[in-house]
């Protein structure tokens, strides 16, 4: 692990994001802007896989700081080309980013509407995942 000891606190957030193309013998199922399948709501689910895996991303990515998030929200939508746009964005008063959070949520959740929605089309793709902003730390971000 890096060492942090000797960084200041700062109040940073990440925001990541991951999009899903979902095939139109998937798509046929969106009632009211949300999918429902045997396993339940897909995308309500999805957002809850996403909190939980922020908040285990140091057991799951090796060095990463393990961290106490302040805040975790996960959105999802459907953009104009009617793939699902997850957005996930973290945020805690720490020495080292949650970048990482982000991310890993986003994904977890990407994964969750794979998994929920494989039984009815395995011609689903997880197209993306990216940092979208990140602010405190040595330098914001931000992409254009």
């Amino acid at each position: 692990m890096v060492d942090v000891s000797a960084k200041q606190l700062t109040h940073r957030t990440a925001t990541a994001q991951s999009i899903v193309v979902l095939p139109g013998e998937v798509l046929q199922h969106l009632t009211d802007g949300e999918l429902q399948t045997k396993k339940g709501s897909v995308f309500q689910t999805a957002i809850i896989a996403g909190i939980m895996a922020a908040k285990k991303t140091g057991d799951l990515i090796p060095l990463c700081h393990p961290l106490g998030m302040d805040n975790c929200q996960v959105y999802i939508k459907l953009n104009e080309n009617s793939e699902v746009v997850i957005e996930c964005t973290a945020s805690i008063t720490a020495k080292t980013g949650i970048e990482m959070e982000a991310l890993v949520g986003a994904s977890v959740a990407a994964l969750t509407v794979y998994d929920m929605c494989k039984a009815m089309s395995h011609d689903i793709v997880i197209k993306e995942t990216k940092l979208i902003s990140k602010t405190g730390g040595k330098r914001d971000f931000k992409r254009s």
